[in-house]
């Protein structure tokens, strides 16, 4: 078949089927399901849920922490062991949640197939279960059906269709029979319906053309399973720091076993002290740590109206180098508003957004008097009365019910005091021509004041071809060709700003008369005004896209909304850039797309799988990606990027079950304050990451010393195993919960090569260990010479303690001083630390803990000399900040050197 269906007339269509009017027979209909399949959409193999659960284990990082849990169990510390593998078993239950959510959207989508349909056949109508229809089938929809498949129009009555759900436009489509020539998208395919959209009006007959995974919504099914779920920053950067820890391991071992054999160590202790250097190299806290600061960070983005539902996507929208948003509800507010009015040959500005009944009408800036203004009354009378939606508001949130641009209208009658409700009951319906796409205009008849009257409204080409009269000063005057080129050169001025123009007129009626037909009022009508609507940018949105400039993050606006509009949102909101529709994207090949990409932020009247395409794009050029959407035509590219967000309000359960994060609000803020909440979240983790290593490569370093030169250990594996779970998590939980610096937005997007590790933090972290490390070993072959071995291994227990509530202040920034972060402004770093100081008190004087730990009571000097070593490494990393801040960020941010990240230095 040459072209697509809605390509073919109804002949050529019914004879491609081998169908006609009257239906399949039965027996035909029971062939075609054997030959295509159950209408329905399928969803791929499901992997056995304990096969996901063991999943959770195969990541470097958990092998190293099996093998502390292994060292434990060989020294007979089950308690420790066992601590270890209920972090290991939490993080694989977490693992598991996340990764059999993916599996929903399938089904979500499954769930979106109409269960019954209404079909003819042998020229009988009957009802049948909607996986039973085949191509050939006649299905006969009403107001409220669900489209069971994708079919061709073939007879229809006012027939609107809400195609939000591929479109991503909530506006419902008017429906025609008419052939449409040329390469089409979705949006403009007019005498189609699509399986899984709603009849919002009127009835229809069609042909049904594809069934199941052929559908458009079951190609985007066929997407979304094929798309390969890769890792975020967080995961690869986790994944390269286990290797690191795996490799730095084999390494240090090494030296102690060869340390261990120089010295001339029994093969016993030698073993002992290997399970000492094991338990230092592994940081046993760390999966802890990194699910409860991701957690916390989960939590402050829900107060910021940003719900997330993957753990590990947290911190990657902060990484965001580009948010391709959807236009509509996100960047705009989904509530169609008038904004402009033209009567009397005066343009009017109406204020106001949305659907709160609040605003004024002005005139050069000034308000109006609207008993002075009789045309405009006029004009909002018959814009209330003819009209079939209503306006209600219940605890200062209004709502409308019925078609949005029609509740622009009566939101308008009403900030002019017209109450909807009173001029219905005052002027009651007595008859009316409803709205048709072929008549362009919908009339009601009304008894007013003691006449009767027809008012109209429609477009304004239709209407100026049916008057005879132009209300001017308030009188019915003729109407002259300069009147006509006056209002027609408005409704171009409107158009051109993307305004939606709906015209108003009116007719007197005979008394005598309740029936209304169009000759009635065909050449008769008074011309009244035009207005001009549109769906406004929210009032936040310019204030977020200049943030996103502000923090080098490109915003793409895509949407399925026509290119002029579009472009009109984008040049209110700051969003500068080329245009590229999609029919021009389906010409541009990948490589040409490649080329372009950088320099497009509109991508207008864009079909379901170029979303994707988009995406794909994107990321080739090693963007990190965030992709907004709520409909089903967004789930394939929700679920491509690096992080999809779907809308709260609007969005269907695929979108919500295909993305990372949802929006409660649905505001395009939102995403950006998510933004901000993520490049604060990564910010701790860098700072968690930094304490653990710098105190665990301490320890490893006063190891390997003590062993090289003393011959001994200068701490237990079971006290090494107490300072990596109990003091590491007291202070590195607290480090998580860090405030925020408030200069996140001020910073360039993190490359996505650059990790939790980067070079300078390499440096800071071999340095302060390197301080650490020898403070430890001072210390501890001080105490050897002058005491007992267990009393001189408290002291450098003890000290190497004091070291790490020191190193988790230093830890707070890499460049800002504690002083000038505030010293008490983190206050659980102060009650964690407070409770590791009684943790180590209760260690060394509780006779329980004495016993298990092998520690001995000390004195006031012993304390003092733990507590001054480890003030005097704080002090140096404090006055490094001051002379020195940045010298240790070599290669923190290498950032993309995009052509917009470039311009907004420029």
């Amino acid at each position: 078949m040459q072209g697509g269906w809605h390509n073919l007339n109804l002949e050529e269509a019914f004879q491609t089927l081998d169908s006609r009017r009257a239906g399949l027979a039965e027996d035909v209909a029971r062939e075609r399901l054997a030959q295509h399949g159950p209408n329905e959409l399928r969803g791929r193999k499901k992997t056995p849920p304990l096969v996901v659960f063991f999943r959770q284990f195969l990541s470097p990082l958990i092998y190293v922490l099996f093998a502390a849990v292994a060292i434990s169990v060989a020294v007979e510390h089950y308690l420790d062991a066992g601590v270890i593998a209920t972090v290991l078993l939490f993080n694989a239950v977490i693992g598991y949640i996340q990764e059999t959510r993916a599996e929903k959207a399938m089904e979500a989508l499954i769930q979106m197939a109409a269960p019954k349909a209404s079909v003819r056949r042998d020229g009988k109508v009957r009802e049948v279960p909607a996986r039973e229809i085949v191509p050939g089938d006649i299905v006969l929809l009403e107001t409220g059906d669900k489209v069971p498949a994708d079919a061709r129009l073939i007879d229809l009555s006012n027939l609107k269709v809400n195609e939000a759900i591929l479109t991503g436009e909530s506006m419902p489509v008017d429906k025609v029979t008419e052939v449409i020539h040329g390469e089409s998208p979705v949006a403009d395919r007019k005498n189609m319906v699509f399986m899984g959209t709603i009849v919002t009006y009127g009835r229809a007959t069609a042909l049904v053309v594809q069934t199941g995974m052929k559908t458009e919504i079951g190609e985007i099914a066929s997407a979304i399973q094929e798309i390969k779920q890769e890792k975020t920053p967080l995961q690869k950067s986790i994944g390269k720091l286990s290797q690191i820890i795996i490799i730095f391991f084999m390494g240090i071992a090494s030296l102690i076993l060869i340390g261990g054999v120089v010295k001339q160590l029994e093969w016993l202790e030698l073993f002992l002290l290997a399970v000492a250097a094991g338990v230092s190299a592994i940081p046993e806290g760390l999966p802890a740590v990194v699910t409860v600061v991701l957690a916390v960070g989960m939590r402050r983005m829900a107060q910021r109206n940003a719900i997330i539902r993957k753990l590990v996507a947290v911190e990657t929208l902060g990484s965001a180098t580009v948010i391709c948003s959807d236009k509509t509800g996100t960047l705009t507010l989904n509530q169609m508003t008038v904004r402009r009015m033209y009567v009397d040959g005066r343009w009017i500005e109406v204020t106001g957004e949305g659907y709160m009944p609040q605003g004024e009408f002005r005139r050069d800036g000034q308000p109006l008097k609207l008993d002075d203004n009789p045309a405009l009354l006029t004009a909002l009378r018959i814009g209330a009365l003819c009209n079939d939606s209503l306006l209600s508001c219940e605890d200062a949130f209004c709502s409308i019910f019925g078609d949005p641009t029609e509740g622009a209208l009566v939101v308008a009658a009403a900030k002019a005091g017209m109450n909807k409700e009173k001029l219905e009951k005052a002027c009651p319906r007595f008859d009316e021509i409803p709205f048709q796409s072929e008549k362009l205009y919908m009339a009601t008849l009304h008894p007013c004041d003691g006449d009767r009257r027809v008012y109209v409204k429609g477009a304004a080409e239709r209407l100026l071809s049916m008057s005879r009269y132009v209300l001017r000063n308030g009188e019915a005057a003729p109407l002259g060709e300069a009147d006509v080129l006056d209002f027609m050169q408005a409704n171009e001025t409107m158009a051109r700003q993307a305004m939606r123009v709906i015209a108003t007129a009116y007719a007197d009626f005979p008394y005598d008369r309740e029936e209304l037909v169009e000759d009635d009022i065909k050449g008769k009508l008074v011309f009244v005004g035009m207005a001009g609507m549109a769906d406004p940018p929210r009032e936040e949105a310019r204030e977020s896209v200049r943030l996103c400039k502000q923090a080098g993050i490109k915003v793409i606006m895509i949407t399925g909304d026509h290119k002029v509009t579009a472009e009109s949102i984008a040049g209110q909101i700051g969003l500068t850039g080329k245009a590229i529709s999609g029919g021009e994207l389906k010409e541009i090949s990948d490589d040409e797309l490649l080329r372009q990409i950088e320099d497009v932020s509109v991508f207008a009247r864009i079909e379901p799988l170029q979303k994707l395409r988009i995406v794909n794009a994107l990321k080739s050029h090693g963007h990190v990606v965030a992709m907004t959407g709520d409909g089903v035509n967004d789930a394939p590219a929700l679920k491509s990027a690096d992080i999809g967000v779907a809308m709260g309000i609007t969005g269907t359960d695929v979108a919500k079950e295909a993305s990372d994060m949802t929006l409660a609000d649905d505001n395009f803020a939102s995403v950006v304050a998510a933004v901000d909440e993520g490049r604060a979240i990564f910010n701790r983790l860098r700072n968690v990451i930094f304490f653990l290593l710098s105190t665990n490569l301490g320890e490893l370093l006063a190891l390997v010393l003590a062993i090289w030169f003393v011959g001994q250990a200068p701490l237990r594996a079971v006290q090494i195993i107490w300072v990596n779970l109990v003091t590491d998590t007291s202070s590195g939980i607290p480090l998580g919960l860090e405030p925020k610096s408030g200069d996140e937005l001020l910073q360039p997007p993190r490359h996505p090569k650059v990790g939790l590790i980067y070079p300078g933090l390499l440096i800071r972290i071999g340095f302060l260990a390197t301080l650490m490390g020898v403070g430890v070993f001072t210390v501890f072959t001080w105490a050897q010479s002058r005491m007992g071995l267990d009393e001189a291994r408290t002291v450098a227990f003890t000290t190497m303690v004091a070291f790490e509530w020191f190193r988790a202040f230093n830890a707070r920034s890499d460049t800002k001083t504690v002083f000038r972060l505030g010293l008490l402004r983190n206050r659980w770093l102060l009650v964690g630390i407070g409770a590791g100081i009684l943790l180590q008190i209760a260690a060394i004087y509780a006779p329980p803990l004495q016993a298990a730990f092998r520690t001995v009571p000390l004195g006031i000097s012993q304390w003092g000399i733990a507590l001054l070593a480890g003030g005097l490494l704080f002090s140096i990393e404090e006055l490094r900040k001051f002379l020195f801040p940045n010298l240790f960020t070599l290669g923190k941010w290498q950032p993309h050197r995009s052509n917009w990240q470039a311009s907004r230095h420029a």
